[in-house]
C-alpha cells in the first residue's frame, strides 16, 4: 500500500469530492482524519475507518486548531493534510454584494490557510509531511460570474506557492491540484445537458492526491498541477 499509515486530516470531508478522496486514501493504507463544516453523517459506512470530525467551521483559527488537534490526538499524529473544504458562488460583479466575495474567500482560502497552519506543528513533526490544496483550473482566467470564486481560487494557487517556498527546507511539500469541472450530483443538475465523460471525476482527483501525498513525489513542491479531464 502505498500510503501505508500515513496519518492524513482531509477537510471538505463529507461532500461528494471529499467522501471519494477519504475512500481513495483508506484503500492505500493511510489512518484518515474526517473534517467538515457540516456535522458528522449518519451513516458513516463509506468512510470505514475514519475519524468523523463534523460541525467544524474552518475558517476560523480556533476552529481549525481544535479540529486539527483532535485529528492529531486521534492518529497519533500528522503526516498529512488535504485541503479540500470549498464553495461556489456564480454572481455577476454588477449589482453584487460584498458578501459574496467576503464568503467565497472563507469558505476557498481561509479554511486551507487556517487548516494549514493548525496542522503545521503536527506535520513539521514528520519524516516525509506533505500538504494539498485544491484550487480551480477555472482561476486562471475570470469568466462572467465567476469573479469572487475565481478570485479566492486564485489565492489558493499564491497560498500554496508561498507556504511551498516557506517550508521548502523543511521536508514537507505543498501542491495544488487545479480541476475543471468535477463529475458531482450537484454539477450533473446545474449542467443537464452537459457530456459528463468529459468532466473529472472524484476518483481521479483521489488517484493524483495520493501520488502528491507518497514518497514518490518528494521531489515536487509548489506546483499547481491542472486536471482537467477533457473539457
Amino acid at each position: 500500500m502505498v500510503l501505508n499509515k500515513t496519518r492524513v486530516a482531509i477537510t471538505g470531508a463529507f461532500g461528494t469530492l471529499g467522501t471519494a478522496v477519504v475512500r481513495r486514501v483508506l484503500a492505500e493504507g493511510a489512518l484518515v482524519a474526517a473534517i467538515d463544516h457540516a456535522g458528522a453523517p449518519r451513516s458513516a459506512s463509506e468512510f470505514g475507518d475514519a475519524v468523523l470530525i463534523g460541525g467544524v467551521d474552518l475558517a476560523d483559527a480556533q476552529g481549525a486548531k481544535s479540529a486539527l488537534t483532535q485529528a492529531a490526538e486521534a492518529l497519533g499524529g500528522l503526516d498529512a493534510l488535504v485541503n479540500i473544504a470549498g464553495g461556489f458562488a456564480w454572481e455577476k460583479i454588477e449589482g453584487s454584494s460584498p458578501d459574496t466575495w467576503d464568503r467565497m474567500f472563507r469558505m476557498n482560502l481561509l479554511t486551507a490557510v487556517a487548516a494549514s497552519q493548525a496542522a503545521l506543528p503536527w506535520v513539521l513533526k514528520s519524516s516525509s509531511g506533505r500538504i494539498v490544496n485544491i484550487g480551480a483550473a477555472g482561476a486562471m482566467k475570470g469568466e462572467l460570474g465567476k469573479g469572487a470564486y475565481a478570485a479566492s481560487k486564485s489565492g489558493v494557487m499564491r497560498f500554496t506557492e508561498a507556504l511551498a517556498e516557506e517550508l521548502k527546507d523543511r521536508g514537507i511539500t505543498v501542491n495544488a491540484l487545479l480541476p475543471s469541472v468535477i463529475d458531482t450530483p450537484p454539477n450533473r443538475a446545474d449542467m443537464p445537458d452537459a457530456d459528463f465523460a468529459r468532466w473529472v471525476r472524484p476518483e481521479q482527483i483521489g488517484d493524483a492526491i495520493v501520488f502528491l501525498l507518497s514518497d514518490r513525489a518528494q521531489a515536487i513542491t509548489g506546483a499547481l498541477i491542472p486536471i482537467v479531464g477533457r473539457v
